[in-house]
């Protein structure tokens, strides 16, 4: 039996990326190796849940789709724990920076990259099945020299909420016309603060 440090378990639905829109229980694990300085997230405080806990915790929701979250789920979440929810009949899904390996049996990894340099596809390392990059007002020159796996084909594109509605318009406008002409990305847009959901 193992110990987690778990800041939330909540039941809502998917608000980015291809899954948006699915039920989902999301477990939102404490700890990030990053500090972003747009990230939303109070991630710092926790109670310790062991896998029992939260097995315990999830099984009366009605969606058998989890995300792991965070904070930076990586940091705690192994193949053993992966194994013990797909047990359970879990579709499992990771939101990760990237910046650690993940588990090889997930069913679905985000991978944000969140800082220049600090994402690295190593051998061996499970690949993302989308990469969902938060677009701010420096992301466009950026973008210029990030390198892309070949494999991955879902990649989006989340307008950053800076808490400041002009600025947050602004952004929107420029993402959507660097969409226009690199359609190769999707935008994302945080459907659960645009409907006030968890």
């Amino acid at each position: 039996m193992r110990t987690f440090r778990v800041n939330n378990i909540f039941y809502s639905l998917q608000g980015e990326g291809h899954n948006t829109g699915r039920a989902a229980v999301f477990i939102r694990f404490a700890g990030c190796n990053l500090r972003c300085p747009f990230c939303d997230t109070e991630f710092d405080s926790y109670q310790e849940m062991t896998d029992k806990d939260i097995l315990a915790t999830i099984l009366p929701y009605d969606t058998r789709f989890v995300v792991l979250t965070g904070g930076e789920p990586t940091l705690q979440v192994d193949e053993t724990f992966v194994d013990l929810l797909h047990h359970h009949g879990y579709e499992v899904a990771m939101e990760s920076n990237g910046t650690r390996p993940a588990p090889q049996n997930l069913d679905w990894l985000t991978v944000s990259p969140k800082e220049d340099g600090k994402w690295k596809v190593e051998s061996g390392m499970r690949m993302p099945d989308e990469i969902k990059i938060v677009f701010d007002e420096h992301t466009a020159e950026r973008l210029s020299s990030f390198s892309l796996p070949p494999s991955v084909i879902h990649l989006y594109l989340q307008p950053c909420d800076t808490g400041d509605a002009a600025k947050n318009k602004a952004i929107t406008h420029a993402c959507v016309e660097y969409i226009k002409t690199h359609p190769q990305w999707r935008l994302s847009l945080q459907t659960h603060k645009l409907i006030d959901i968890e």
